[in-house]
């Protein structure tokens, strides 16, 4: 995105948890500030150092340890990138849980420190449900070792549950325990193209009634997202025919293990689909190849790298109902309009940067909107105009300012608006309990304070 850009002189790549934890054992006694760093594929800041911190890279650490090809499941360093994982895991017929279109670089650490989501959280739930063990090497050098394989253990709190999603600021993940699924038999996907945002949540009704077990993802874009995708991957653009007219459209999967009751499943709910008086949808074009199954996947994965092209993103990965979702990127929008930051079209490029696009997509199965805004640049015009109107949006729908992506740096100041005094007295309380020096990824998740410990510079 170009919107962070770290400070640091010194990076250290170890090899092993114990090197790992030498490492952060003498940070811990010269009170030296380390950022920890996966594939650094974040969009909040998370890995990227405030100050002179000392970068410490997981990239060496990439070895899986062991695979249980009976209960699927799979014990690998922290440092694994996603897609490397998901390859070693094909040919034993298991998928990972969570699916990324980062995974050709982001990495399982990583992965669980944001509590990523991904793809079909509708199917497999988040990593707090599927990792069932950690290893973890805590602010002062020791070793937590909860990297346990089993389904069910009631001993006491569940520890590791405070290092997913905490970004690196508790401990330094090395190693994950994680329940893999068996691969599906039988795939393919459907693109819908809607009259109307009105018409999505019925149709998401009955596809979870229709299709029950089998249903893997329903992802959403608008229309403005839809266009941007095709623009930067024109070969994957639907027929014109089946685009007329439509505002909005959705992508499902569906993944069984047998392909005929699969298909029957699915031609059956076409037909109610498609065979009413006032459909819900104007078209609907389904996969018959696996080249025709990438593609229609590569028109929803593709949304961020295009919307990159484009220009400067301003992206906002909030939680809010799944009705409001229109609504939201609406309102935004014309924000933006009424103070004159929006280009209209046809106005010319000369003059003051402005915005380009306003654009939704995401995840309607877990509530979870992609609201991006594109400008020519980015300004501090544009940025007061989204923030804090955004986030007081999203707290007047009690929804999350960050469902997805993480706080990072980016929004330390906002977690007000989705978590009240109590629950931050609290986090403040558990970070000062783990980390009393505060050189774990200082700045992230939590704002710095007064009372907080200066971290020193490495030089």
């Amino acid at each position: 995105m170009g919107k962070y850009c770290g400070r640091s002189t010194t990076i250290l790549k170890p090899r092993t948890t114990q090197q790992v934890s030498d490492i952060v054992r003498y940070c811990y006694e010269k009170r030296i500030g380390i950022v920890p760093q996966g594939g650094n594929t974040g969009l909040v800041g998370g890995s990227v150092p405030v100050n002179d911190e000392l970068v410490l890279s997981l990239s060496n650490m990439n070895q899986v340890r062991k695979f249980d090809p009976v209960a699927g499941i799979l014990v690998a360093d922290a440092g694994c990138i996603l897609e490397a994982l998901i390859e070693y895991l094909a040919p034993k017929n298991h998928i990972m849980p969570l699916d990324l279109g980062a995974k050709g670089s982001c990495q399982i650490g990583g992965n669980v420190s944001t509590n990523a989501g991904g793809l079909r959280l509708l199917r497999y739930g988040s990593l707090h449900g599927s990792v069932l063990g950690l290893e973890v090497v805590l602010p002062n050098g020791q070793i937590l070792d909860q990297l346990t394989t089993l389904r069910k253990d009631n001993t006491g709190y569940d520890l590791k549950q405070l290092f997913i999603g905490a970004e690196g600021t508790l401990g330094i993940v090395t190693g994950v325990s994680i329940l893999t699924p068996p691969a599906p038999q039988a795939t393919t996907n459907v693109m819908f193209a809607l009259p109307c945002f009105e018409n999505i949540l019925p149709l998401y009704s009955q596809v979870k009634r229709g299709l029950g077990e089998i249903l893997s993802a329903f992802e959403y874009l608008d229309r403005t997202a839809y266009d941007v995708s095709v623009k930067h991957n024109p070969g994957r653009a639907l027929r014109p025919e089946e685009v007329e007219g439509a505002r909005c459209f959705v992508l499902i999967e569906t993944s069984g293990s047998n392909k005929e009751h699969d298909e029957e499943k699915l031609n059956k709910l076409l037909k109610e689909l498609l065979g009413v008086e006032k459909p819900l949808v104007n078209t609907g074009v389904i996969s018959q190849t696996p080249a025709q199954f990438a593609s229609l996947w590569a028109l929803r994965e593709g949304v961020a790298a295009s919307i990159a092209r484009e220009g400067k993103c301003y992206k906002y990965d909030i939680g809010v109902p799944q009705a409001s979702f229109q609504e939201c990127v609406d309102a935004i929008r014309e924000r933006l309009r009424s103070t004159g930051l929006l280009r209209q079209e046809g106005e010319p490029v000369e003059g003051q940067p402005k915005v380009k696009h306003v654009l939704g997509y995401g995840h309607i199965g877990d509530g979870n909107l992609h609201l991006t805004v594109v400008a020519e640049a980015y300004t501090d015009d544009i940025q007061n105009a989204i923030e804090p109107y955004i986030y007081e949006m999203v707290a007047s729908h009690r929804g999350s300012v960050c469902a997805e992506h993480g706080v990072g740096l980016m929004k330390t100041h906002a977690l007000h608006y989705s978590k009240d005094e109590v629950s931050l007295s609290l986090m403040r309380k558990i970070k000062a309990i783990f980390d009393d020096r505060g050189i774990m990824n200082p700045g992230k998740v939590l704002e710095y304070t007064t009372t907080d410990t200066p971290v020193r510079s490495l030089l």
